[in-house]
C-alpha cells in the first residue's frame, strides 16, 4: 500500500521508517501540508494521513481526493476542526483522528503550567532581572493541596488531568455534558458555572466546535475568582484572546498558560521574523503571569510514535474496508 505523509515533522521519520519496515508498506513522507496547492502530490497514492491546524480547504479539495480515489484522511492529532466534515461526508471521504496518543503528556504540560504559575516563578523572574530579590508579601503563593481545579471536558486529557490533580491533593471539579464513570473516583461532576466561579485552576480539554468556540469571553472572567488560573491544552479558539488580555490586565485573574493561541496557524511550528509576529501574542508574551509554549504539550516521543502508528494503521484499515474505532462520526 502507498500512503503520503503530509506535514511530516523530523521527530516522526524515524518512527515511520520502523512502520514500514514492520508492515511492508510504502510511506512518502513529504513536509507541506496538505491545501489546494499540495493536493495534486496524492495523485497515485491508496491514503493520506496529515497533521495540521490550518483548515484543508473548501469543498473542491475533498471533491478532487475522491476524483483521485482517496477515500479516507487519517489526521495524526485528536482534534479534527481543520476538516470540512460536510464536504468529507458528500465526497465519502472516512477522517480518523487520534484520539489517545499520550494523555499524560497533554496533562503533564498543562500542570506544568499550572504549577509555574502557581508559584509565581514569572513574577519573581521578571524582578530578579531588575535586581530585586526580595520576598515580596504580595507574591508568597499557595500549594495544590490547596486548591480547587476546575476540568472542562472529561475525555481520555482531560481525565489524566484529574488524576493528576487528585493525587496531589487537589479538590478537582469536573464538567463534561457525558460523565465518564471511568474518571469518578477522581472528580466531582458539576455545572460549567460553578466551576467559572469556584475554580483556582481552570483547566480546558473540550474539542473546538461551534458550541465551545469563545467559551471563556468577558463575561467568564468577570465570574472568576481575582486568583483564577486559566489553561488552555486544547483549542485556542476556545478561549476569546482579547477579553483574556484585558481580564489579565485588569486583575479579573491571575495568569494564564497557553499551549495555543487561536491565530497560531501562522507562526507555531515555524521560525518567524520577531516584527511579524501578532499583536494578541506579544501582549500576552510581555505579561509575567502568562506562559506560553507552542502547541508543543503532546510532543513527546511516547506521544509521536503513537501518533504515527496509530494513524498509518487506520489508513490501511479503512482503504482494505475495514473500520476504525477512531473514526470521526460525519
Amino acid at each position: 500500500m502507498k500512503i503520503i505523509m503530509y506535514g511530516t515533522g523530523n521527530a516522526e521519520r524515524k518512527y515511520v521508517k520502523e512502520w514500514m519496515e514492520e508492515t511492508g508498506n510504502e510511506v512518502k513522507m513529504v513536509t507541506e501540508q496538505l491545501n489546494a496547492q499540495t493536493v495534486d502530490e496524492a495523485q497515485g497514492f491508496d491514503g493520506i494521513s496529515t497533521q495540521q491546524t490550518k483548515p484543508l480547504g473548501g469543498p473542491a479539495l475533498y471533491k478532487k481526493l475522491a476524483a483521485m480515489g482517496i477515500k479516507q484522511i487519517s489526521t495524526r492529532t485528536a482534534g479534527f476542526d481543520m476538516f470540512d466534515l460536510n464536504a468529507c461526508r458528500d465526497n465519502g471521504i472516512t477522517v480518523t483522528n487520534v484520539t489517545v496518543y499520550s494523555p499524560r503528556a497533554i496533562a503533564e504540560m498543562g500542570l506544568t503550567h499550572a504549577m509555574y504559575l502557581l508559584r509565581r516563578i514569572g513574577d519573581y523572574t521578571s524582578r530578579m532581572e531588575e535586581g530585586d530579590f526580595r520576598w515580596n508579601p504580595e507574591l508568597i503563593s499557595n500549594e495544590i493541596y490547596n486548591q480547587t481545579v476546575g476540568i472542562i471536558g472529561l475525555g481520555n486529557i482531560g481525565g489524566a488531568t484529574a488524576q493528576i490533580y487528585k493525587a496531589l491533593g487537589a479538590r478537582v471539579l469536573a464538567y463534561d455534558p457525558n460523565k465518564n464513570v471511568e474518571y469518578a473516583p477522581y472528580v466531582e461532576y458539576t455545572d460549567l458555572d460553578t466551576i467559572i466561579k469556584t475554580a483556582d485552576i481552570i483547566s480546558l480539554h473540550t474539542p473546538l466546535l461551534p458550541s465551545t468556540k469563545n467559551m471563556l469571553a468577558a463575561p467568564q472572567f468577570a465570574a472568576m475568582k481575582n486568583n483564577a488560573i486559566v489553561i488552555n491544552m486544547a483549542r485556542g479558539a476556545l478561549i476569546n484572546t482579547a477579553d483574556l488580555i484585558d481580564a489579565l490586565k485588569n486583575k479579573e485573574i491571575a495568569g494564564a498558560g497557553l499551549d495555543t493561541l487561536a491565530d497560531e496557524t501562522g507562526f507555531f511550528n515555524h521560525e518567524v521574523a520577531v516584527d511579524d509576529l501578532p499583536d494578541d501574542y506579544k501582549q500576552l508574551q510581555t505579561l509575567p503571569n502568562v506562559l506560553i509554549t507552542p502547541h508543543v504539550a503532546f510532543f513527546t516521543q511516547t506521544s509521536i510514535r503513537n501518533m504515527v502508528e496509530i494513524s498509518l494503521n487506520d489508513v490501511v484499515k479503512v482503504v482494505n474496508g475495514q473500520h476504525s474505532r477512531n473514526e470521526v462520526r460525519l
